[in-house]
């Protein structure tokens, strides 16, 4: 009797075990799925996600498993990424801020020009201004970070670009409206395109060109079909937020969410202006061994420059006011005194 009552409670919490009833090693696990756009080879990868993704596994002690989709998976479609992880499609995710066009519009004012072309300067004025006037922009997400690059730059294939005139008719790729703007302002003909995309439209001349920082002359092999590179003496720069779902988030035990907590938000955003320096120095290795153009605007040049695209700062500001964005000027200036405090000016 006692063997077969022994047997059964065997049997029966075998079967707990399998089907949930009893928590084993596997049903402990907390799978979570972190989509991004960029290649494996990006810096962003390599420097931020993947890491990212390991030290919360850590800091859980093997509770929490981080499965990467980056680009070229199903789920890295960079157009999609914020409403996967609005739905819960994937549990995290990295974006860029400007595709798809027309979200985030106060978190896109760190886009107009001559704002900084500092990722340090620029990432933690947005951190800074987050929780006042940008959180209400991410609804479904509790987000991570934001950040942004370093300085932009103008690369082109054929026709090198020295002077405003030299922009003129040229068929330069854009990453959102308002350096779509700029680039109108110079004379270039924009073209919306996403990252991925440059190098073959390049390669078969259906653009001129593109405006990107150094980065990814690398990680996007552009060094290969881009003979020449103007240093705009950082005009402009573009935003990036990483984010998780908040229904997932809210799920997770106390823990974890303090393991997430912990590497994110204040202890993640004063890392990227080194990450940029560092990702944009392999970008520059490449150019300099092939021997391609490298050329910075003159004085001169660069207040011309800054003459032609300073009325888009007050044309944006006005029409997002007309849109029903009342605080877009205090908003401005907020991210702009909180940029002056990093670079001291």
């Amino acid at each position: 009797m006692k063997s077969a009552l022994a047997g059964a409670v065997f049997a029966a919490g075998m079967t707990l075990g399998m089907t949930g009833g009893l928590a084993t090693a596997g049903a402990q696990t907390i799978e979570l799925k972190l989509a991004h756009f960029l290649p494996t080879i990006n810096g962003m990868h390599s420097d931020f996600l993947e890491p990212w993704a390991r030290e919360l596994e850590k800091r859980t002690n093997g509770k929490v498993k981080v499965t990467i989709y980056p680009a070229g998976t199903q789920l890295g479609n960079i157009a999609k990424l914020y409403d996967s992880v609005r739905s819960g499609v994937v549990d995290i995710a990295h974006g860029l801020r400007g595709i798809p066009r027309g979200r985030f519009p106060r978190t896109e004012i760190i886009e107009l020009p001559f704002m900084t072309g500092s990722a340090d300067a620029a990432s933690r004025a947005l951190w800074a201004v987050y929780p006042k006037y940008l959180k209400d922009e991410y609804p479904g997400v509790k987000v991570l970070g934001l950040h942004a690059h370093n300085g932009g730059l103008i690369h082109t294939r054929d026709k090198q670009v020295v002077t405003m005139g030299d922009l003129k008719g040229l068929r330069i790729r854009f990453p959102s409206a308002p350096i779509k703007s700029m680039l109108e302002s110079l004379g270039a003909v924009p073209q919306g395109l996403p990252p991925g995309k440059v190098y073959e439209n390049t390669q078969k001349g259906v653009i001129d060109g593109t405006v990107f920082p150094w980065d990814p002359m690398n990680s996007f092999k552009l060094s290969e079909v881009m003979n020449h590179h103007l240093d705009m003496g950082g005009i402009y720069t573009v935003s990036f937020w990483f984010a998780m779902n908040e229904k997932k988030y809210n799920s997770l035990p106390a823990d974890v969410r303090q393991a997430i907590d912990d590497i994110s938000g204040d202890n993640l955003v004063g890392k990227f202006g080194p990450w940029w320096d560092k990702w944009d120095s392999w970008g520059i290795e490449k150019v300099k061994a092939k021997g391609s153009t490298i050329t910075k605007l003159g004085p001169e040049e660069a207040a011309r420059w800054k003459e032609a695209t300073t009325p888009i700062v007050e044309e944006w500001l006005a029409n997002m006011e007309a849109n029903g964005i009342s605080d877009a000027r205090e908003i401005y200036d907020a991210m702009k005194a909180e940029i002056a405090k990093v670079e001291g000016n």
